[in-house]
């Protein structure tokens, strides 16, 4: 139905998205996409030109919003003291709906927002985000409705449901959040322990090849999802190393065959730390930390695969990891030019590395480059 050149959905088109967002929000672990998606069905089945949805922290004692849609806020992120005056944090802190036909003729709202985005509030709903236990977690808040009229009793009902609907599923998401928030950090810890006895700068390094494992990936066309593993995954490429002598692994020249022999065990090393892991992330970090010596030609170690028999993930991070050391300082050698070192990656297409990932790179190299902008300048003037 139209009604003043704006659509207004029917009750039978509400309940079939009704049906279809409790559906979307069962499936759905990550948090930022789970607000994302809630926010897009609210404002599209009550009709709202713009919807906040502020998650209650109570360790920090704010409420916050990673996700709002509409004029001047798409994505912006805000954060509201709980013992603050606003109506999200009055909402929150007494449970109660608010419906605010006027809100300027309410003392408890703010005009800063309005008067950052440019966006003129004239009308508000909010209501908590309860738990189980009948706790606000959280608040669902919209402004302004698209006919321009206040929100009604259908419209509390229409939110309090979705509430409802997307309570439980908000809480398990933020439990998947800080599941994978503990992982990453054990990960990045492990990951220095190998890391901080090869370089000046482990931090550096490590978050420059999961950038560019993330950059490459995406030029590739992955899955978000596989995106993120391959990223973080690749903090323990190395994690082999832990096994390999100091005075090997740290000598500033050139290693004796029988030295370069040891050196090469740090895949077949890191291959046993991680081998039978059964997390996705690990079992990914496994591929990569025996495989990412493997050459393209079939002229590298520890088995000499070649081609495609050499796993994606490993192809991904050795092209990180060559880029990366050659673009670095190391005990045993300086930094090279970064359009040098961009160069040589081309050049080696098919034959250390795979021509599919190094186009990928080419493709993402521009934002790739921007790594480095500090250690090109440091080497034209050592020059």
């Amino acid at each position: 139905m139209i009604k003043n050149d704006v659509h207004i959905i029917t009750d039978q088109e509400k309940l079939n998205l009704l049906v279809e967002f409790g559906k979307q929000v069962a499936s759905e672990t990550n948090l930022d996409n789970l607000l994302l998606l809630t926010a897009k069905q609210i404002t599209k089945i009550i009709g709202a030109k713009r919807c906040m949805i502020f998650i209650r922290d109570e360790q920090r004692g704010e409420l916050w919003s990673k996700i709002a849609r509409g004029k001047g806020l798409r994505y912006t992120e805000i954060h509201l003291p709980i013992k603050g005056n606003s109506i999200a944090a009055y909402c929150a802190r007494t449970g109660e709906t608010i419906n605010l036909p006027d809100v300027y003729a309410d003392g408890r709202f703010s005009k800063e927002l309005d008067l950052i985005t440019g966006f003129k509030t004239n009308s508000l709903l909010a209501v908590p985000l309860t738990n189980k236990e009948g706790k606000a977690v959280g608040v669902f808040q919209l402004n302004n409705k698209t006919d321009n009229t206040p929100f009604d009793k259908r419209d509390e009902g229409l939110l309090k449901l979705m509430s409802n609907l997307a309570s439980g599923n908000i809480e398990i998401a933020q439990l998947y959040e800080e599941v994978k928030l503990s992982n990453l950090e054990t990960i990045y810890r492990l990951a220095i322990t190998a890391e901080y006895r090869d370089q000046q700068d482990t931090k550096v390094h490590l978050l420059n090849i999961s950038h560019i494992c993330e950059e490459v990936s995406k030029s590739l066309g992955l899955s978000a999802k596989d995106v993120e593993n391959i990223r973080d995954a690749s903090l323990l490429h190395d994690i082999g190393k832990v096994a390999i002598p100091d005075h090997i692994l740290l000598k500033p020249g050139k290693l004796t065959p029988d030295e370069y022999s040891t050196m090469k065990t740090h895949t077949t090393y890191g291959g046993r730390i991680l081998k039978g892991a059964k997390s996705k992330i690990l079992e990914t970090a496994y591929r990569m930390s025996l495989y990412h010596h493997e050459r393209f030609d079939g002229s590298g170690y520890p088995f000499g695969l070649k081609g495609e028999d050499i796993p994606l993930e490993a192809r991904i991070v050795s092209v990180a990891d060559v880029f990366d050391a050659l673009c670095m300082s190391r005990v045993y050698k300086k930094a090279w030019a970064v359009e040098t070192a961009y160069d040589y990656m081309l050049e080696q297409a098919g034959t250390e590395f795979d021509p599919q990932i190094i186009e990928a790179f080419k493709k993402a190299y521009p934002n790739i480059a921007k790594l480095y902008s500090g250690v090109e300048t440091a080497v034209k003037n050592a020059a």
